[in-house]
């Protein structure tokens, strides 16, 4: 999964490309708007992370081509805060529309919501041994067959599907049990004891990580 990133400011385009690269994002980055419509009706993204003043062609101009070709979703920057703007950068197809300057944590967050909201629905899921499959409602490592009730199915497949993120156990309550309110239970912790037993510790490899004071996180397996 890779996404696009048009940004004429050099400063801002490291930044960015930093940040989103240690996120775990791959991303390609350009400066010209020429440039970056080219790259983006020729290749597949995820995302286009797009600024709107850009050299060559600006945003709205490369945002109205592309709209012609492909509905790949469109994250704007802009430091045009007005509600015209805004209301014309969604009626070009915009799919959201971030104003300068901004914090790194509120991009990445809309990132990440724009690349689950337009994430195609998988059926199976593989983090390093870990495989999972929806269908056949079955997990293995390492292709040893691990027996799952239908709560920790659900825990797992959370896990799975957000694989390297930092998952509170509020958002872990919300999704996997519809928890929507401020609870004392610790039904989080005591399923994830009970999947570790299952996932981890027949192995030597672990993938589930406890952040202290954060959550819960389904590693990667490397390293």
């Amino acid at each position: 999964m890779k996404i696009l990133l048009i940004e004429d400011n050099a400063g801002t385009q490291a930044w960015l490309v930093k940040g989103l690269r240690e996120a775990g994002i791959q991303v390609d980055a350009v400066a010209d708007g020429r440039d970056g419509l080219q790259l983006a009706l020729e290749q597949e993204y995820a995302l286009i992370v797009l600024d709107i003043m850009l050299p060559g062609m600006d945003g709205w101009q490369v945002l109205r081509t592309l709209r012609t070709a492909k509905s790949t979703p469109v994250l704007c920057l802009t430091a045009r805060d007005s509600v015209a703007d805004r209301v014309k950068g969604l009626e070009l197809g915009a799919d959201d529309y971030l104003i300068k300057p901004f914090s790194f944590a509120e991009l990445l967050a809309r990132v990440r919501a724009q690349l689950r909201r337009h994430s195609q629905v998988a059926s199976q899921l593989t983090v390093a041994d870990l495989q999972i499959d929806a269908l056949r409602h079955s997990a293995s490592r390492a292709g040893t067959a691990i027996n799952l009730t239908p709560q920790e199915f659900a825990l797992l497949w959370f896990l799975a599907s957000r694989a390297g993120e930092i998952l509170p156990r509020t958002l872990i309550a919300s999704e996997v049990w519809g928890i929507n309110f401020d609870s004392e239970t610790n039904v989080v912790d005591v399923a994830i004891r009970r999947l570790r037993r299952k996932i981890d510790d027949p192995c030597e490899v672990k993938l589930i990580e406890t952040v202290r004071g954060m959550g819960y996180r389904l590693s990667v397996g490397e390293g």
